[in-house]
């Protein structure tokens, strides 16, 4: 009951070598991962400003319209 199967010392082997060994690879991949974030924002915004654009210029487009079939 005190003893740990293979898979449990396995899986303590595993976590020390990426803790100890990892060799500031870990660092490397959440630098990645923030950078992945800060690019979807960017495209997020850029993607809401053209939509903006787009609500704006539709109303004046549809007045234009109307003007034409009242006139």
């Amino acid at each position: 009951m005190g003893s740990f199967s293979i898979w449990h010392w396995l899986l303590v082997l595993a976590v020390v070598l990426v803790v100890f060994g990892g060799g500031g690879k870990i660092s490397g991949l959440m630098g990645d991962v923030a950078k992945g974030i800060k690019s979807f924002k960017k495209g997020l915004a850029e993607n809401e400003d053209e939509a903006t654009e787009e609500v704006k210029a539709i109303p004046a487009e549809s007045t234009k319209t109307k003007e034409k079939v009242k006139g």
